[in-house]
């Protein structure tokens, strides 16, 4: 791959040690020639990262979930360097950014395109829906509210569920909200589409997986009250009785910039506390 001669720093200064380590990658970057500029803005400046060559987030996964829509409409690259907590997106670890930092821009790195999905209502609605790299949630629009929602794929009836919500999920988003709620880990290559219920009233109910092709309406049969959808955990928007909200794949993609030696179930393990395989337990595993 090509070596990075510009980089974007986006910095969340509200993570402990994301400061100073942004100064020491900054200046890792400089002396290998590239050209830096830096923000700690939320959201980022629209246009801010038009002809970089990656963006260098420093934060948690949080933190680069909210430069997701600039990143895929500027076709440029993330690098999340994890000043969080678990981290399956900023895979970065802070003792080793500085040593990996260096060999990534040198070009020795490979570039991961995650799959994201899209919403909007039917019929229109002011709220113009969005993407989402992780997943898509609807609940009642007032809080710790029972709902009813009615799942169609591509007009066919899948069932009708009585639950706290919905969670549409992507592969890579499988490790976040869909698996607090019981989902599976899904593997972030797969071309799927995973839909969990969150505690539901039937024990039966157990996440439905989709194939990447399917086009979702998802909507409250019983007209009682109006839904609440957030992307991401965030950017809510509210659903009238009236609309369907439409959930599908997205054609744009998120560009992840990782090592080429990344193992993203190395990542699991680690983030999980897996206890990995006979490599890992040594001799102890035949005892």
């Amino acid at each position: 791959m090509r070596p990075l001669k510009k980089i974007a720093f986006l910095i969340n200064r509200n993570k402990e040690g994301a400061p100073g380590l942004a100064e020491q990658l900054i200046k890792v970057a400089g002396d290998k020639g590239a050209v830096v500029k830096s923000t700690d803005a939320f959201p980022v400046p629209a246009g801010f990262l038009d002809g970089q060559d990656a963006c260098c987030v420093i934060g948690g996964d949080g933190t680069l979930l909210s430069i997701v829509g600039e990143s895929s409409r500027a076709g440029v690259p993330v690098i999340g360097v994890n000043r969080g907590n678990l981290g399956f997106l900023t895979t970065v670890a802070a003792g080793e950014a500085m040593n990996e930092f260096s060999v990534l821009i040198d070009g020795h790195y490979k570039v991961a395109n995650r799959s994201m999905l899209q919403c909007e209502g039917k019929p229109g609605t002011a709220a113009k829906g969005g993407l989402a790299l992780n997943d898509i949630v609807i609940k009642a629009e007032k809080s710790g509210r029972l709902v009813a929602l009615e799942v169609q794929v591509d007009d066919r009836l899948v069932t009708e569920f009585l639950c706290d919500g919905l969670i549409f999920s992507t592969p890579t988003g499988s490790t976040a909200y869909n698996l607090s709620a019981g989902g599976p880990i899904i593997e972030p290559d797969a071309k799927v589409i995973a839909m969990t219920p969150i505690c539901p009233h039937t024990l039966s109910n157990r996440t439905v997986i989709f194939r990447e092709s399917a086009r979702i309406l998802v909507h409250n049969p019983f007209a009682a009250g109006r839904l609440s959808v957030t992307l991401d955990g965030k950017h809510p928007f509210l659903l009238d009785p009236s609309q369907r909200l439409l959930i599908s794949i997205s054609g744009a993609k998120l560009p992840l910039i990782q090592g080429r030696d990344h193992s993203h179930f190395s990542v699991v393990r680690t983030k999980l506390g897996w206890i990995g395989g006979r490599k890992e337990l040594g001799p102890s595993i035949n005892r």
